[in-house]
This record gives C-alpha cells, sequence and structure tokens, in this order.
C-alpha cells in the first residue's frame, strides 16, 4: 500500500519562500559582483604644479588628459590630481598619508622640480622621495617614478647628482621608471607657458602622447 503525507499549505508556503530568499541572494550576490567589475581603477597623480597644472583649465591638466587618453585605449581608469604648485620633495612626504586615500591603486609620483628651481641637496630630494615611496609600498599601492632633470646651469656635478636619483630610487624599490617627464616639451617656447616652467596646453598633451603608453603597461601589470 502506498500511503501519501498529508498536504501542508503552511510548510509549502515556507519552502516557498525559502526558495524565493535564496534566488533573491543570488541575484543580489550577482549584481555586486557586476558593480565591483565595472569599478574603474583608482590612480592618483601626486606632484607639484607640473601635475596640478597651473594655469590650465581642469579639464587641460596632465591628470585629466591622460585619464582621457587611457580611456581612449580601452583602459578604465580615474586619475586624482593631487598636484599641490610649489610642493618639493619633502612637502609631498609630509601629506602623502592624507592626500593619496584608501583604495587607490597606483600614484604617479611626479616631485623634486622645484627642489632643483631652488638649488636643494639632491640628498635630500632622494631622502623625501624614498620615504614617501616607501609610506605607498607600505599600504600596498604600486609607484611609478616620473623623474626630472636639472637645468644645465646648475653645473655638472648638481646634474649629475640629481639627475642620477631618480633611476637610483627606481632601482632600489623595484618601482615603474618613467626617466623624463617633461621630455620633448622642456625648453621649447611653443610647448610652455610664458614663464618658461609650465607647459601649455599644447605641451601637455605632447606628454601624455609620450607617458600614455609606459603608464598603460605599466597599470596592466597590477594585481587584480
Amino acid at each position: 500500500m502506498v500511503s501519501f503525507s498529508p498536504y501542508r499549505p503552511d510548510l509549502a508556503i515556507r519552502q516557498r519562500s525559502a526558495t524565493f530568499a535564496w534566488i533573491g541572494a543570488l541575484l543580489l550576490f550577482a549584481v555586486s559582483v557586476v558593480f565591483a567589475q565595472a569599478e574603474p581603477l583608482r590612480v592618483v597623480a601626486f606632484g607639484d604644479s607640473l601635475t596640478a597644472g597651473l594655469g590650465l583649465p581642469v579639464d587641460k591638466a596632465f591628470p585629466a588628459r591622460l585619464e582621457a587618453a587611457l580611456k581612449a585605449q580601452g583602459l578604465d581608469v580615474a586619475i586624482d590630481n593631487a598636484g599641490v604648485s610649489g610642493d618639493t620633495a619633502a612637502d609631498g612626504l609630509a601629506r602623502i598619508d592624507w592626500s593619496v586615500p584608501d583604495g587607490t591603486k597606483a600614484v604617479l609620483l611626479e616631485l623634486g622640480a622645484n627642489d632643483m628651481l631652488r638649488g636643494m641637496d639632491p640628498a635630500g630630494t632622494r631622502k623625501a622621495l624614498d620615504g614617501t615611496i616607501e609610506r605607498l609600498k607600505q599600504r600596498g599601492i604600486a609607484v611609478m617614478l616620473l623623474g626630472m632633470r636639472a637645468a644645465p646651469n646648475l653645473g655638472a656635478d648638481y646634474q649629475k647628482a640629481f639627475d642620477s636619483l631618480y633611476g637610483a630610487l627606481a632601482a632600489k624599490h623595484g618601482v615603474a621608471l618613467y626617466a623624463f617627464y617633461l621630455d620633448g616639451v622642456a625648453g621649447n617656447p611653443a610647448l610652455n607657458q610664458p614663464d618658461g616652467i609650465h607647459p601649455n596646453a599644447e605641451g601637455v598633451d605632447i606628454i601624455v602622447g609620450k607617458l600614455a603608453g609606459p603608464v598603460q603597461v605599466f597599470l596592466r601589470t597590477l594585481p587584480k
């Protein structure tokens, strides 16, 4: 003889409710994964007036133009402008912790130009940049160092000491290096503002055109 369990409406309702709850949780998880994957790569451009875009509209400054160039190359990235005009390497070290927010994956570090223009000891610049890189590494943030070069009028000894510090720091910390941030722009009146120091909009685009490829390679090597 076959026996049948009596139909229990309350049990059926509870089972359906549990099933709907499970499906709802699964859908919520799937949506959260999609949004997580859609989050852009957070990058901070950290530097002085050359990063900040002194004399230029915000959308013509280096961080904004680089972000646009990388997006055009298919890289979903958001670049925050943390440039402060007049900053030396030591000034950058003093504000690095609060200027680079949590969630940042990489920093493009451009500092040292003001140290050089003021004739400051390259050893001090190197020490400050060393500390900045170390602080970022401790937070698990990747660094690409954007180098600077000394003006020839400062003398051969100064020029040698200053120019070499960027390569030495990159080698010590194992970070990416772009040798000269102003490559192709420095000394060209047509690509600089009247002060002869800060790139104009066309000059920024030259910088971005040269840097976008190396930055893209750097960012694509970051752990997901």
